[in-house]
Parts: structure tokens; sequence; C-alpha cells
């Protein structure tokens, strides 16, 4: 029994290495003395003029962090298309609460005005 757990023993050995290793590496390369540069507010190459404190909106925050969870949601969708007919019934009604679940979660934001550009 003991010999199962010696891959996953290694593998975790492996990545403890690996991060520490990166880790490691940056602590014992990056400059120790810093320029001036290094404290200048930068924005695409063009020294900013004026007051550098820009508030944005946070609408467009929001129209990203939609996109990614619908966009992550319907990844799930996939497998279990590939799948559809191996799963079942029981399966499909999961499927059915999961799209209710996301059907709600969008009409939760469209009535919320989450959707609208301002």
């Amino acid at each position: 029994m003991l010999s199962e757990w010696v891959g996953v023993l290694l593998f975790l050995i492996g990545g403890l290495l690996v991060g520490g290793g990166g880790i490691l590496t940056s602590y014992l390369i990056h400059p120790r003395r810093y320029q001036g540069q290094k404290f200048e507010p930068y924005e695409c190459g063009v020294d900013t003029i004026g007051p550098t404190w820009v508030q944005f909106k946070t609408s467009y925050f929001l129209y990203a962090l939609l996109f990614v969870i619908f966009d992550v949601e319907t990844i799930y969708l996939y497998p279990w298309a590939v799948r559809f007919q191996s799963l079942g019934l029981f399966a499909f009604i999961e499927m059915i609460i999961f799209i209710f679940i996301l059907i709600v979660g969008l009409w939760y934001a469209w009535k919320e005005g989450a959707l609208e550009w301002k």
C-alpha cells in the first residue's frame, strides 16, 4: 500500500522544489538598488502630464467579471455534451438545474442594470 503513495509523494516534492526554486531564484537575482525610474508613473510609454489619479468606472470591470463567470460556466457544458448519451436522465436533470441557475444569474444581472452601458 505504501508503494502506491510514492508517486504522489514524489509529485508533491517536485512541486515544492519547483515553487521554492522559483522564489529562491527570484530572491537571488533581483536588483538590490532601485533606480528613480522605478517609482515614476508609466502609461504606454508616454510620460504622464498633470495628476495621475484617475477614477475608472466600475462597470467595465463588472462586464469583464460577468463575461468570465459565464464563459467559465460554459466550459462545464462541453464534457457533459460529449458524454450525454451515456450519462442518463439524472445527469440531464442536473444540467437543466445548472442552466437554470445560470439563467437566474443572468436575469439578476440584467435586472440590476449590470448589462447596461452607461
